[in-house]
């Protein structure tokens, strides 16, 4: 277990459920075709991408979720312009463009990402923040990495839980990350995310968790019916309203998750996260 990608419970085969109406063979390939599409454009356009409007960016990561055959619901004002760090909790591939919807930002990700065929070389020329999750001495310099970004106006997202959960469980924010905005001065957005199906059930099918892979992950999206991806922006945590990390990081996982952190604890245990 590392400092920044602790292990999660959540498995494929216990807490991810399959596609109760699947859509179409056709209609899944189409898709994904459409997904691949849009990827690719924004590989092309990734040497202009810090000069593309903002209105833009957030626009074509809405027809990426979109193209994925599931509906956006963003809830909330806008997050506040300049330097902000903006975390949520992290269930799916989806949460990235989903965040992205919400305001672009340079996100923060585990370095085996950059060896990853497409998505790898596409997040290196996006600006994605790789961190090395098994060198505790590289903690530092990546906090104070970010915490420049931030100085410079940037806006760094993170998912300060390390690692994804199937949606119905959730894990501890880590405090680190939470450094950077202190030291930055600027304010932290929670943004709470989630994926529903049947009405407002919560649904664990665009989980990617445990040994899934990417593929599978993209697969049952693509055959799902009905999804719909929320992103709740909630109350921004003003510039030194905690008065250091532990607080900061407890305050933004309390407003996360709905209630205190001691009182949705119980949902960190394996038995929660199955159906």
């Amino acid at each position: 277990m590392s400092v920044w990608l602790p292990g999660a419970p959540c498995t494929p085969e216990g807490c991810v459920e399959r596609a109760r109406t699947a859509a179409a063979l056709p209609r899944a390939v189409l898709r994904l075709t459409a997904v691949a599409a849009l990827l690719l454009a924004g590989i092309a356009l990734t040497p202009v991408g810090h000069r593309m409007p903002a209105a833009l960016v957030r626009a074509w990561s809405r027809w990426i979720v979109r193209a994925a055959g599931v509906r956006v619901r963003i809830v909330g004002g806008a997050p506040p312009a300049g330097g902000l760090l903006l975390v949520a909790h992290h269930v799916s591939w989806l949460d990235v463009p989903l965040l992205a919807a919400v305001r672009p930002a340079r996100m923060v990700a585990k370095a085996e990402i950059r060896r990853w065929p497409v998505a790898g070389w596409l997040a290196a020329r996006g600006g994605v923040l790789f961190i090395d999750r098994d060198r505790l001495r590289a903690l530092p310099g990546t906090v104070a990495r970010i915490a420049a970004e931030l100085r410079g106006g940037a806006a760094v997202a993170v998912f300060p839980e390390g690692s994804t959960w199937c949606g119905r469980a959730r894990g501890r924010y880590r405090r680190a990350v939470f450094q950077a905005a202190l030291d930055a001065d600027v304010p932290v957005q929670p943004v709470r995310i989630r994926y529903l199906a049947g009405g407002r059930a919560v649904s664990t099918t665009p989980a990617f968790v445990g040994e899934d892979t990417l593929l599978a992950s993209l697969w049952r999206v693509a055959c799902a019916r009905g999804l719909v991806a929320e992103a709740r922006v909630l109350p921004v945590l003003a510039a030194g309203a905690r008065p250091d990390r532990r607080e900061l990081a407890r305050a933004a996982e309390e407003a996360d998750a709905g209630a205190p952190a001691g009182h949705h604890g119980k949902a960190h245990s394996k038995s929660a996260c199955h159906l």
